[in-house]
């Protein structure tokens, strides 16, 4: 089996829409595209100063019918109108609505008030335009990014970036900002702000120093350039990733598919359709979509296809010559380097983490090492294990087990020990089976009814539209109830969307709405994005798709729950090293017995899982959980020890820091890293989970199983009392208050690493 977190670990560098506009740049809204001017906010209004200039934008650009930029007070809550967008209405759109937003900015800077609502108000409520019109930017340049939609992400993403800086230059905003900022406590004693207020004041004076503020004028420039420069890199460097994913194949014959259940062996015909290989009525096709690639290293008894597969999917981001990332993230890394010492600090590694619970990067490695001896010892008994099943059997491997042959055999061994085949189970999980699952869970937790919208159409016909209700909170009749959210599910691999997954936003939750505005601008419109490969008849899901499906929706929960006064603070905006707590805690619902009783269906008959099969299930779970935290922490610990080098001269080599680093730190035989750093987009196609990839596990996990205990501990997973304080202080209080405070309040005390690692197998 999967560690829980590990299907998931895709999503972030995918997560942005509105939320990568706000002034606290959002940790699960990570864009490797835009990095524009934070402040912006889809759910709110610019200041009533610059409400004309805003309305003169969309009234002049109705004229040649950009949908982008009229009212879309004709479309169903307000959503896009997906159906008019073409590639070509982005740029225009994005250049009259940062005109826009730069007007709502030098507004507020001009402004005689100095109260709260004249500056921290309006700067919340600053850039709709174009906090719209970025959100379904943001979503196509990941879910649909057609070679016209690269051309103009290519074109639009160092101008976006210096947009970025222009907001945070504004001549006489940052000195408001300031000023107010140096108040915040008398105002809180006086009781004319409250906390919310406070943090609001906190947390943008934060992101304005950290975004240069207070640099010199030469400085300011040569910072802006960095981004600037950044922003192509990035952009170029997650293009490479796709591109590379997009033209790889492996074309196989149904005899080339032996040892693959009927699941992978349709899907695999499937994506030979879908790439235009139907004439050839025995060809099937593996794809470097993890959800093929993956199962064919678990189940194919050709080791020498295995192998080709498993070196071109170690191998995205260097496929081509003419795609050469790992020189594009050298020169990302000196850029990174250069811009923490204009902050002052002596690495990227130092300046990521200041703004995050773990403060510093030597805190990072102490969570970090703390696993992973524990992690290698726990996959050296594995490959004994796997080394003992061949000896066994009298089977020889050439050169041993081998990184394309160690799920393979794992797979045997967990058949052998503990007679569980994880084909067995996935008839039970179809997609529908387990989407029910989640929507049944997301009701009994917090009270949450998913209603399809079958007359609303969103980007793509695979997408599915429902309406997030649940009751007023003053009726608890069942007639009547209130809108939560629009829910959009989008979980398909296909050309041109990016892989991975990941949970993004066309709309934030806000309660700081600006004059005569629709009510229904204050209900979130969040996405989760999957790329299951999908089936010609039914598609199912392994264990591990089912708890990516509940990883992103716990992302969502966050975004749909959102209950905060401003949109700054609202949602997914909180600290890099809290974001995955609330998606990691509803994975454990997925595994839990009682769920998998009441929702796991046989496609066909429709029969319950067999609880033999539950319980062998049970007994697995926790093999191979040393290969899965040992994959995964190794990059962690590459990444954060690559971004605390304290030079990168001519003579860098990446692959040669990766090899040097991996044998210095006793990387078992057989294993890789799960991204290495030509695709690890996580690292160079944005900067946003740089030195911060440890988030996944040695925070997020730490916190996610003691949350869960909490649950635990009542003998009742479900227990009502816990999923409200869950609800309260998890998922809906976003960035309001410090997330360490935020923990405490829920638990009573600071977190516990004990539950991850007795979870995890790696303590007794």
């Amino acid at each position: 089996m999967m560690l829980r977190w590990r299907k998931s670990t895709g999503i972030a560098i995918q997560l942005l829409a509105a939320r990568a506009f706000k002034t606290s740049p959002p940790a699960a809204a990570v864009s490797r595209l835009v990095n524009t001017c934070p402040t912006m906010s889809s759910t709110t209004a610019m200041p009533a100063s610059a409400a004309s200039a805003n309305t003169a934008f969309a009234t002049a650009t109705t004229a040649t019918e950009n949908p982008l930029l009229r009212s879309w007070s004709d479309q169903p809550f307000r959503l896009p109108p997906f159906e008019s967008i073409t590639a070509s209405h982005f740029e225009p759109a994005l250049e009259a609505s940062m005109e826009a937003h730069i007007l709502d900015l030098e507004a507020i800077a001009s402004s005689s008030a100095n109260d709260f609502d004249s500056i921290l108000g309006a700067y919340d409520r600053a850039g709709a335009l174009l906090s719209k019109v970025s959100a379904v930017y943001g979503n196509y340049i990941s879910s649909l990014n057609t070679p016209e939609m690269q051309s103009v992400q290519t074109k639009m993403a160092p101008i976006l970036s210096r947009h970025n800086s222009k907001c945070y230059n504004i001549p006489g905003l940052f000195a408001k900002i300031e000023e107010l900022h140096n108040m915040k406590e008398d105002m809180l004693a006086k009781g004319t702000w409250n906390a919310e207020q406070v943090r609001l004041a906190e947390r943008v004076y934060i992101a304005f120093v950290r975004m240069g503020a207070k640099l010199n004028e030469e400085e300011k420039k040569e910072y802006a350039d960095i981004k600037a420069e950044l922003a192509a890199l990035q952009t170029n460097f997650m293009q490479n990733v796709l591109k590379d994913e997009e033209e790889w194949e492996m074309i196989l014959t149904a005899e080339d598919m032996e040892g693959c259940p009927p699941d992978l062996i349709s899907a695999a015909r499937q994506a030979a359709i879908d790439r235009n290989h139907e004439a050839a009525a025995d060809a099937h096709i593996i794809t470097l979509g993890r959800s093929l690639v993956e199962p064919f290293l678990t189940y194919s008894t050709r080791r020498d296809l295995r192998k080709r597969a498993f070196e071109a999917w170690t191998s995205r981001g260097e496929l081509s010559k003419e795609r050469d990332n790992l020189s594009i993230a050298t020169k990302i890394l000196r850029l990174r380097k250069r811009q923490a010492q204009l902050m002052n600090h002596p690495s990227f590694a130092h300046y990521q983490t200041e703004d995050t619970m773990a403060q510093t990067p030597e805190n990072v490695l102490e969570l970090l090492t703390n696993v992973w001896a524990r992690a290698k010892d726990a996959a050296n008994r594995e490959r004994s294990m796997m080394e003992a099943f061949l000896a066994e059997r009298g089977e020889e491997l050439d050169g041993g087990i081998q990184a394309w042959d160690w799920r393979y055999y794992a797979e045997r061994v967990r058949q052998a020990n503990y007679n569980f085949d994880e084909s067995e189970l996935k008839p039970y999980l179809s997609l529908d089976a387990v989407t029910n699952a989640l929507f049944a869970v997301s009701n009994k937790l917090y009270g949450l009814k998913y209603v399809k919208r079958e007359d609303v159409k969103a980007y793509h016909p695979d997408v599915n539209v429902y309406e997030v209700r649940r009751n007023k909170k003053s009726n608890n009749s069942d007639e009547e109830d209130e809108l939560v959210a629009l829910f959009l599910h989008d979980n398909f691999a296909r050309p041109h969307k990016s892989s991975g997954a990941w949970m993004s936003e066309y709309r934030s939750q806000t309660k700081n709405l600006g004059e005569g505005m629709d009510p229904v601008e204050a209900i979130p419109i969040v996405s989760n994005n999957n790329n299951f490969a999908k089936g010609s008849a039914s598609t199912l899901l392994s264990y591990d798709d089912g708890i990516t499906l509940f990883h992103e929706a716990g992302h969502g929960h966050h975004g749909m729950l959102s209950d905060a006064t401003y949109g700054t603070l609202a949602s997914t905006s909180v600290l890099r090293d809290f974001v995955e707590l609330p998606s990691q805690l509803m994975e454990h619902w997925f595994s839990e017995p009682s769920v998998l009783r009441e929702h796991a269906k046989h496609f066909e008959t429709g029969e319950s899982v067999p609880e033999d099969l539950l319980r062998r299930l049970k007994a697995a779970q926790l093999f191979n959980e040393g290969f899965a935290t040992v994959e995964y922490t190794a990059c962690a610990l590459l990444d954060i020890a690559i971004h605390s080098l304290p030079d990168y001269d001519d003579d860098f080599d990446i692959s040669k820091f990766e090899k040097e680093f991996l044998e210095e730190h006793g990387m078992p035989q057989g294993i890789v890293m799960r991204h290495r750093p030509a695709h690890f987009a996580h690292l160079f196609a944005s900067s946003g989970y740089a030195a911060g990839y440890y988030v996944y596990q040695c925070r997020a996990q730490v916190l996610d199983n003691d949350v869960f205990a909490a649950f635990e501990e009542t003998g009742n997973v479900f227990d009502a009392e816990t999923a409200e304080r869950c609800r309260r202080f998890i998922y809906s209080s976003g960035n309001t208050v410090a997330p360490q405070q935020l923990f405490r309040s829920f638990r009573g005390r600071d977190p516990d690493i004990s539950f991850f690692l007795k979870n995890r197998g790696l303590i007794n």
